[in-house]
């Protein structure tokens, strides 16, 4: 591949598939400090582990960049006005590692079917006790935001034989077949009271931040399962752990939380109506080489000046 345009990497990690990148003029950069040099005459910054506060300085020193890729999907910690003002175009890692998140639901709505904490702790204790569990097919998915992640969740659940309702700001004309009914977001309510599960995959942003509260719970079913893979404060944590911890809902399978790490000591480590993973549902084997062959096929795209996946929309957020 021929290549004339430098990347900068930034990065707080020393990552093997940095290997990856030895056919590009690159520079891993973590600090700002460390590639005022390059960054006068870099084209493009990918962001492998960077936040805003590492991507502001650099930007600032690099008036020549045209495109910045970030490995997350998630951007709520990278966007700042400048860059949202610029004519730079951003695009990001949505896709590559949504299969594994809709593994992830499928795996905690089947968790809760068929009570596997009770087997478990049944198991521990030695005590053969039979009891009933719930049969998926024919029971509702709600997907909050239907998007990559939303549409992997959906080809998942259908396969099993349940229905899938879904919110999205921009109905489409052509519906996606996975979806029976679609929703605006304004209307989750009227969605969330028919759902048996409500997935919530949407990207954080002014508009999504606690779009599932108090009202939000009240209008679900109290045998009603909450699952988040897509941004912790997505989902008002308060509330949620009020409703939890009434029963007002069944339970949750959370992936991320409004800070992480959580803390030593919080409620959800102890709740048994949780169900936590540690905001690595899509670590599998191949998640970092996958992410950095994407922005690989990307980069062969901006050398050729064709079109990039997953141009983000600065102003919306994703």
């Amino acid at each position: 591949m021929e290549t004339k345009n430098t990347v900068l990497v930034l990065s707080r990690d020393d990552d093997p598939q940095f290997e990856m990148l030895k056919c590009l003029p690159h520079l891993v950069c973590r600090e700002p400090s460390g590639c005022a040099k390059q960054a006068a005459t870099a084209s493009v910054i990918f962001s492998w582990s960077a936040n805003s506060d590492l991507l502001r300085p650099v930007f600032e020193m690099a008036p020549n960049v045209r495109w910045i890729h970030s490995r997350s999907a998630g951007l709520e910690d990278l966007l700042f006005p400048e860059l949202i003002d610029s004519d730079v175009v951003l695009t990001n890692g949505s896709g590559v590692f949504s299969a594994s998140l809709g593994e992830f639901v499928l795996g905690a709505i089947l968790f809760f079917a068929k009570d596997f904490r009770r087997m478990i702790r049944n198991q521990s204790a030695e005590i053969w006790e039979q009891f009933d569990v719930d049969e998926i097919a024919g029971q509702t998915v709600g997907i909050v935001g239907y998007g990559d992640i939303g549409r992997a969740v959906a080809t998942r659940v259908r396969a099993m034989g349940m229905r899938v309702m879904a919110t999205k700001r921009h109905i489409p004309e052509t519906p996606d077949r996975m979806v029976e009914r679609y929703f605006k977001p304004e209307a989750r309510r009227e969605m969330l009271a028919l759902c048996d599960y409500v997935v919530a995959t949407a990207p954080l942003t002014e508009e999504t931040r606690h779009m599932i509260s108090d009202a939000e719970f009240s209008a679900m079913k109290s045998s009603a399962v909450v699952i988040n893979v897509g941004r912790g404060s997505v989902i008002d944590e308060a509330a949620m752990l009020r409703a939890l911890s009434t029963k007002r809902i069944r339970g949750a399978g959370l992936d991320v939380f409004e800070h992480e790490p959580l803390p030593k000591g919080h409620s959800f480590y102890r709740l048994e109506n949780v169900l936590l993973s540690p905001h690595c549902a899509d670590h599998t084997a191949e998640w970092k080489n996958d992410a950095m062959r994407f922005f690989l096929e990307q980069y062969a795209r901006f050398e050729k000046a064709e079109s990039l996946k997953n141009v983000v929309n600065k102003q919306l957020g994703y």
